[in-house]
């Protein structure tokens, strides 16, 4: 199902405080210059409309939160969702979140990445845009710190468990755990908006959280496809 046009934010809010391009990003990204203060970062790639980002930025006020969006009016509508709770601990990049992993991105530099609900894209031709790739595991094992957190969220099965056989592949994880979740206690307590849908519907979503091991601190940058910024 194609994603709905996203409201626009207040033409009020300022985002400049929160907004950020990618392709004016230097290349490589010490992503802590992106903040105010050091502190773990976590990465959240594909943000769809800023739930996780604006929810988990406040949980957690001695973090440093990061998303990357490749639709325009997505990442403004969260970064939107940032500045009218005037987040001082997260970040909206608009752009290629794959490319800022992949060639952005310097190694050890994340405490957590999330990928939730990527888009499955079912045509075999397609196969090769999506998230959850060997390549990109590969590099979310070079970016997380040792002990550093790998959360991913789906609603369909076969991706979910090629995605563990690749992450299991890597040798940059150990084994995957199953995430658990509590019953919503109001009507946006859930993950993402997406998790909500699935959650009221009934639907099963498959969930694992996956910790980067020591081993990984020797891994080495691998050939990596070409992004569109």
């Amino acid at each position: 199902m194609p994603r709905r046009p996203p409201k626009k934010p207040d033409p009020l809010l300022d985002l400049s405080g929160h907004l950020l391009v990618l392709q004016a990003l230097p290349i490589p990204l010490d992503p802590n210059t992106l903040f105010i203060r050091r502190a773990p970062i976590e990465l959240e790639v594909g943000c769809g409309k800023g739930l996780f980002l604006s929810s988990a930025s406040a949980a957690a006020p001695d973090r440093n939160f990061l998303g990357a969006e490749i639709v325009a009016g997505y990442a403004r509508l969260c970064a939107g969702k940032l500045a009218r709770i005037n987040a001082p601990n997260a970040r909206m990049i608009h752009g290629n979140a794959l490319f800022l992993v992949h060639s952005m991105l310097p190694d050890a530099c994340l405490a957590g990445l999330h990928v939730y609900f990527p888009d499955p894209w079912w045509k075999a031709r397609h196969r090769k845009r999506r998230v959850l790739s060997a390549a990109f595991l590969q590099h979310a094992g070079r970016v997380l710190t040792p002990g550093g957190q790998l959360h991913v969220w789906t609603d369909v099965e076969d991706y979910f468990r090629e995605s563990m056989v690749m992450a299991h592949a890597t040798d940059l994880f150990g084994d995957p755990q199953e995430e658990q979740t509590q019953s919503a206690q109001h009507d946006l307590d859930y993950r993402t908006h997406f998790d909500r849908r699935t959650r009221l519907a009934g639907a099963p979503v498959w969930r694992a959280l996956l910790q980067r091991t020591d081993a990984a601190a020797g891994c080495t940058r691998v050939d990596s496809p070409a992004f569109h910024l």
